[in-house]
């Protein structure tokens, strides 16, 4: 007999003493169940799998994975292990049975939301040996969510008795590892820490989707069920653990269902679903948001010419499609409805469109804005990002301030933002104390805007005292102390002591590449920065030669459209134009702006200054009326996004006088 209630049953009639705060998975007595007697997959949060022909509740049997064997070790070796995948890759099937493998005695403590998170930590504390169980571990992460000093606490003060296993899906991994990547400026202490370190913390260990040739002969042992066998014939495509959960079906059922006369609703209904969980929303959305979200979707397509279907028509359709497995949308009526993660990395998706970011944002609460606006700023998407902070803010979300500030100069007011953050530093240096990371974080970004806003002087100083703080609090080799020693080195050339810049460099350079190799993102800045200053004070020509082998290296290990890819090159664009090769730099600066605006939109602070790259080539080559007009337009993005006085809108201005000189 099943001795835990279903996990539909739990999230539909959470145990009456609980609130949503504290619901945990529990048995049939109300207890929490020991990891043995959690006897489903699908109480760990596995997908069902379309339903066996005689036994339609019995999950397929478990094909043991070449995985199996790191994960053991792993968890014998560290307190908190991360099982990182690809949506249907198999990887909470994987923990599972390695949890009742090696921990069958030990309390199963699986909260059933984010907010639940801190009993589910206190109840950890008190059992004498438990598994906290964080499937999915991104909807732990945020406001109230996991840190890594709960988890250190919890681990430590039970070396051995408790075990943290988490799930995550490669997509979310990939997020946090890209952020100090990302920014032009090498500013990666920033709000995105406290996450990132709860990965860092983990034991990761990697799931691949495709099984291997030793799966699938392991696999064909258990072929007699129809679920197995119909896999095994589908492995050069797709993997195993994806066709049990019928992902490919799901993600063609929802494609095929907007044709007329099919489930156009339901599949509206499931668009917006998606792009609610891809716009940075973590929790369920009810079914009344289902109702008005969708139709923007449904109009797109055709609005009545589909022949839609009644909503609670789609509504059924949506939740049970035709596969006995998790169905295009997971809930219920009371608890609300999240759209299957296989589907939110189906190819050929479009952007989140302003309509549902716009409906969203106006009925999420502030915790909800929060994530929206952290996963908007990590995208670029800079308009948003201070939108939902904003909201987050008012609500009085804890942290929302340093963000929204970070936003707000990133998007091209950094006196702003300087200002906001000098309320941030000393609110922290009053609560933490000067020398805590994140007062030391505060003080690094408002050192950067300062910097950014034309006061290169102060910043470089400032950057030289965090430099020494850091070193104290954190040790020369942590990231941000790095960190710290580029941007000293960046504003002391910019304040015009090149000289000074170029030792700095090339003394952090032969640091960070022993400590982070050749091709780590930030030692490529940091070679870009070097040239860069070198070229200023010294031989250009030999600088632009080391220019061109940094883009031969930076292509081997950067994307095309990653942010430090793309300022490499607008350097050696730059350098072209300086060695008087005008019009080779004028066709590298047309390029990188309809890069940089189509990937970060066309009045990010990046695109405008690349545009106005463009402006000056096209002076220099006489094409002056185009010039002239694309002036006209870039100074009407420009003071649409940019403070007062902007250092782009500046040159900009003199730009156009330049050309009404006779």
């Amino acid at each position: 007999m099943t001795t835990v209630y279903t996990l539909v049953t739990d999230r539909m009639q959470p145990q009456e003493r609980e609130s949503h705060d504290t619901a945990l998975l529990r048995n049939a007595s109300g207890s929490i169940p020991k990891v043995s007697q959690v006897d489903r997959p699908e109480l760990a949060g596995v997908h069902p799998a379309d339903g066996h022909p005689d036994h339609p509740r019995l999950a397929p049997p478990y094909i043991e994975r070449d995985a199996d064997t790191v994960l053991r070790q792993a968890i014998h070796e560290n307190g908190f292990v991360l099982i990182v995948g690809e949506s249907t890759a198999g990887k909470t099937r994987l923990a599972y049975e390695v949890a009742r493998s090696c921990f069958p005695r030990h309390a199963f403590v699986r909260p059933m939301a984010r907010p639940a998170l801190a009993h589910a930590i206190q109840v950890a504390k008190r059992c004498r040996r438990a598994v906290l169980w964080l499937d999915d571990l991104e909807n732990y992460l945020g406001v109230d969510g996991v840190t890594a000093s709960a988890l250190a606490e919890l681990i430590q003060r039970r070396p051995g008795r408790v075990v943290v296993l988490a799930t995550m899906r490669s997509q979310e991994v990939r997020r946090y590892e890209a952020r100090e990547e990302s920014r032009l400026t090498g500013s990666d202490r920033d709000a995105w820490r406290v996450q990132r370190e709860v990965l860092h913390m983990a034991a990761q260990v990697q799931l691949k989707r495709r099984w291997s040739v030793d799966e699938q002969e392991r696999a064909k042992a258990h072929e007699a069920d129809p679920r197995i066998g119909l896999a095994l014939t589908s492995c050069d495509r797709f993997g195993l653990a994806e066709v049990v959960a019928a992902g490919p079906e799901l993600l063609a059922a929802w494609q095929n269902a907007w044709a007329p006369g099919a489930n156009p609703r339901g599949a509206a209904i499931v668009a917006a679903a998606v792009d609610c969980r891809r716009s940075g929303l973590r929790r369920p959305v009810s079914r009344q948001w289902l109702q008005d979200f969708h139709l923007p979707y449904l109009a797109e397509r055709g609005g009545p010419d589909l022949q839609p279907e009644p909503f609670d028509e789609a509504m059924r359709w949506a939740c049970t499609a035709a596969y006995a497995t998790s169905g295009l949308l997971i809930g219920n009526y009371s608890q609300g409805y999240v759209a299957f993660d296989y589907l939110l990395n189906a190819p050929q998706l479009l952007p989140v469109p302003d309509h549902l970011w716009d409906a969203l944002l106006s009925q999420a609460e502030p915790v909800d804005a929060y994530d929206m606006g952290l996963l908007a700023h990590q995208s670029n998407r800079l308009e948003r990002a201070t939108a939902a902070l904003e909201r987050a803010w008012q609500g009085g979300v804890s942290g929302a301030d340093f963000l929204l500030a970070i936003a707000v100069g990133d998007r091209g007011r950094p006196r702003e933002a300087a200002r906001a953050l000098e309320g941030v530093m000393r609110r922290r240096r009053a609560q933490l104390g000067p020398h805590h990371p994140d007062t030391l974080a505060s003080v690094h970004q408002w050192a950067f805007f300062i910097g950014e806003a034309g006061d290169t002087e102060t910043a470089a100083t400032a950057f030289g005292e965090l430099v020494a703080a850091a070193i104290a609090a954190l040790g020369a080799g942590h990231a941000d102390t790095l960190a710290a020693r580029h941007q000293q080195a960046y504003f002391t050339g910019e304040a015009g002591n090149t000289e000074a810049a170029v030792q700095q460099l090339t003394a952090l350079l032969s640091d960070r590449t022993e400590l982070e190799g050749p091709d780590h993102p930030q030692v490529l800045a940091g070679r870009r920065s070097l040239i860069w200053f070198s070229g200023l004070s010294g031989d250009l020509a030999a600088a632009e030669q080391q220019l061109q082998q940094l883009v031969v290296d930076a292509q081997r290990a950067l994307a095309a459209e990653d942010p430090h890819m793309l300022a490499i090159r607008s350097t050696q664009a730059d350098f072209i134009a300086r060695a008087g090769r005008v019009h080779e730099a004028t066709e590298l600066f047309t390029q990188l702006a309809t890069e940089r605006s189509n990937l970060l939109g066309r009045d990010h602070p990046h695109a405008l200054h690349t545009r106005l790259q463009r402006v000056q080539g096209l002076i220099s080559t006489g094409g002056h009326e185009q010039a002239r007009q694309e002036l006209d337009q870039i100074v009407e993005d420009a003071q649409r996004v940019l403070e007062p006085g902007h250092h782009h809108l500046s040159l900009a201005h003199h730009l156009l006088s330049q050309l009404q000189l006779p």
